[in-house]
């Protein structure tokens, strides 16, 4: 066993090197005229129907994006960031413009970020950012651009991306032009900041941010280099301040509720601030600004600004975003399907490729997790953030791992060395802060399953160190499990228990994850030779079975007493009403979320036949919710059972052409940082990841005749009618032998390489 996963390690470890190489040097295969891979992005999709994805301008795993800001709509008094609208700093059912916003969020559920707003403008000056704004056509965005024309002022708006910085172009009429930037908006629900004016064309500054989810000890700053590219006629501050009445008002140089400085060019802080060039342009006169993001300091904002962009150049900058693109999405090829298909897989593929994203400046140096302190990455790795675990664990790190796996292995080194740094693991961390936004403890199935498949170059001792703690550590000492005395004593959380999730008493939540979790422990601790504590999990995990209740079938929340709780309806909690027990979502999208043990949970429910009419009545009955994570591997589930697995293959080609399109409501909820459209990635590649932590997949039916994964895994798919209906698989061979299962370990997909679907 050991010498079998060394050689699938230095399989991986040769994939790694290939893959590596490819993010420089590989371009699409070449067959015949085809379309560029970028073509096949639209950033547009998921901007509605509360995807929270954004059009706007960003690398792949940027620190840096930068986006249209419209939350505020034309009618000024809709302006409100905490409703779950504007967990994005872009709607698509928006149209009203108030700047580009920067350091922003892909598909969250929480406003957050979304800094440093620039606007251009034209004509007098104007700072307060209720009257300054603009509607906007003829918008266009594609991987690393977009841009937009302002109406009110006839400005086309511009902008592209490096990896920590971006560039932004205004073309101006004739006349007075301005450019404003804005360090009092945004979408963070923090507030203050500070500016400094470095030369006439340059400021630097910080911006304080933070509290996402509400979480009001995790707050960071933002540092911030920008430079204009031309010589301003007049610059200044403004900040707004108290009413003012009297003389004092009449001695005053100011834009209504903003007093500008014209005469100081020092540095000013406050809550609502900001700076403005102004410039006699002539018609159809161009005007570049350069931002450059750090989370360390205004010198590192500058150091990245400086490494990443060499002038003005807006379309070299532009033409190189777009080649990043081209070859991160070229990892995986595709042929056949239809071009609706292809829009829905690339643009899918393109949004997991947002987050996690780069915390690291050029010269390796970020924020320490929890500390004021400054680390330094070693030369060649990266340090990430943006750790949504309970959203990605389930599918998107093993897209990372399949697809890049050394971003993976950064990934995985990132999560380690916060453990390092704080003493626990990560659940959601955003930007050196843990925001402990849902439950669980979601880091310990995603390091497994990097293991497992044969990843290593990270420290998997600590890493497990860090799991037992999490796992045993008592009490209030506990800050990733704080209800686990009750858990460890009696194999479930009951109701009533503390719970450091402000949403509410989510007890079966919580303990569902925290099963999933015991269960990749007691992978990795068989793997390392743990044998007592292989079998301790394992065990634990398998306690589920004390939620189920059969006189409904279905889970059902425990008191403390050990009884069930009464009322109960589990229909209660759909469409994210609060429910006793459950988070974000009923009974029916928990009940079946033990991937580890769905022979156990079948023998619960009375036997095959009765485990697949129960889950087939989830889809029937409309109980299935596809825009959020508890049950959206359910399809996957009917291909454990033989013979039915061709309800997997009818149910998710269904459910790909319900909920996925190419229209701005084309992903069926909030994207949760790429994790709905990892779901479709690798659902249109005939492969799933059902069980977080176990190595393996459960195959169904490929959208394409050909995927080629990092030139070295071929998929394809042979049917014998070509019509736009689901196929039903006949046979399926990997390496060229016929497999007689619809699940597949990653080992022997990396060995084979080539895995075959015959359908009709």
């Amino acid at each position: 066993m050991k010498g079998y996963i060394l050689g699938i390690a230095l399989l991986a470890t040769a994939l790694i090197s290939q893959t590596a190489d490819a993010e420089t040097t590989q371009q699409p295969t070449e067959r015949g005229e085809q379309a560029k891979i970028t073509s096949y992005v639209d950033p547009f999709v998921g901007t509605s129907n509360y995807g929270t994805t954004n059009p706007g301008a960003v690398c792949p795993n940027g620190m840096m994006s930068s986006t249209p800001f419209n939350v505020m709509g034309s009618d000024l008094n809709r302006y409100d960031k905490d409703k779950r609208w504007w967990s994005t700093p872009y709607s698509h059912d928006n149209r009203y413009f108030t700047g580009f916003s920067h350091v922003n969020l892909s598909g969250v559920g929480c406003p957050e970020a979304g800094l440093a707003l620039t606007m251009p403008t034209a004509g007098p000056l104007q700072v307060d950012y209720r009257m300054y704004g603009s509607e906007y056509s003829s918008e266009s965005a594609e991987p690393g651009y977009y841009g937009c024309l302002l109406t009110a002022y006839d400005i086309w708006a511009e902008v592209s991306a490096t990896p920590r910085t971006c560039i932004e172009r205004y073309t101006f009429p004739k006349g007075q032009g301005n450019i404003l930037v804005n360090f009092g908006e945004g979408l963070t629900n923090e507030s203050g900041a500070w500016l400094r004016k470095v030369s006439e064309t340059e400021i630097e500054g910080m911006r304080l941010a933070g509290s996402f989810c509400y979480n009001s000890q995790a707050v960071f700053p933002v540092y911030f280099a920008i430079r204009v590219s031309k010589k301003p006629a007049d610059e200044g501050f403004w900040k707004k301040q108290p009413e003012m009445k009297g003389i004092e008002a009449m001695w005053s140089d100011d834009d209504g509720e903003y007093k500008i400085y014209r005469r100081y060019g020092r540095e000013i802080a406050g809550d609502d601030i900001g700076f403005w060039w102004s410039f006699a342009t002539e018609e159809g006169e161009s005007i570049e600004l350069q931002m450059g993001v750090s989370f360390v300091s205004c010198e590192n904002a500058w150091k990245n600004l400086d490494a990443e962009q060499e002038g003005f150049d807006f379309d070299a900058v532009r033409k190189a975003a777009s080649g990043r693109w081209e070859s991160e999405l070229g990892r995986i090829q595709v042929e056949g399907g239809t071009e609706k298909d292809k829009t829905v897989f690339y643009t899918a593929l393109y949004h997991t490729l947002i987050h996690p994203s780069l915390l690291n400046d050029i010269n390796g140096e970020y924020p320490l997790m929890e500390s004021d302190g400054i680390g330094r990455v070693p030369e060649g790795q990266n340090r990430y953030t943006v750790f949504s675990l309970w959203d990605t664990y389930r599918n998107l790190h093993q897209l990372m791992t399949l697809v890049y796996p050394e971003k993976q292995i950064d990934m995985v080194r990132s999560m380690v060395d916060i453990y390092k740094e704080w003493g626990w693991m990560p659940k959601w961390e955003l930007f050196g802060r843990e925001t402990f936004t849902m439950e669980g403890d979601p880091a310990i199935p995603v390091i497994v399953d990097s293991w497992l498949k044969g990843l290593r170059g990270f420290d998997v001792q600590a890493a497990y160190e860090g799991f037992l703690k999490s796992a045993t550590t008592p009490g209030e000492l506990n800050v990733m499990r704080p209800d686990i005395d009750t858990y460890l004593e009696k194999g479930y959380v009951p109701l009533g228990l503390y719970s450091s999730d402000p949403s509410g008493d989510n007890s079966v939540s919580h303990a569902l994850e925290y099963y999933i979790a015991d269960y990749a422990l007691s992978l990795l601790a068989e793997e390392l030779g743990y044998e007592e504590d292989a079998e301790r999990f394992r065990k634990q995990s398998l306690l589920y079975r004390q939620y189920y209740c059969p006189a409904y079938g279905t889970f059902r929340p425990i008191n403390q007493d050990g009884s069930f709780l009464e009322p109960f309806n589990p229909r209660q909690g759909e469409n994210f009403e609060p429910v006793p027990g459950f988070h974000e979502g009923s009974a029916w999208n928990y009940t079946f979320y033990v991937p580890h043990d769905i022979p156990g949970l079948a023998e619960l429910m009375g036997g095959k036949k009765a485990f697949i009419t129960k889950l087939q009545k989830v889809f029937d009955e409309g109980l299935y919710d596809p825009a959020n994570e508890p049950d959206i591997a359910y399809p996957y589930l009917f291909s454990r059972f033989k013979g039915e697995e061709w309800r997997t293959q009818k149910t998710v080609h269904e459910l790909l052409d319900k909920h996925y399109t190419t229209m701005p409501a084309g992903i069926p909820g909030n994207d949760d940082t790429g994790t709905m459209s990892a779901w479709a990635v690798f659902s249109m590649m005939g492969l799933y990841p059902d069980c977080p932590g176990d190595p393996s997949y459960t195959l169904t039916t490929p959208r394409f005749d050909r995927i080629e994964i990092n030139r070295s895994i071929v998929i394809t798919r042979k049917c014998s009618h070509p019509d736009g209906g689901w196929k039903k698989i006949q046979s399926i061979r990997s390496g060229g032998k016929k497999i007689n299962s619809y699940r597949i370990t990653h080992h022997a997909l990396l060995e084979g390489r080539k895995l075959e679907f015959v359908c009709h």
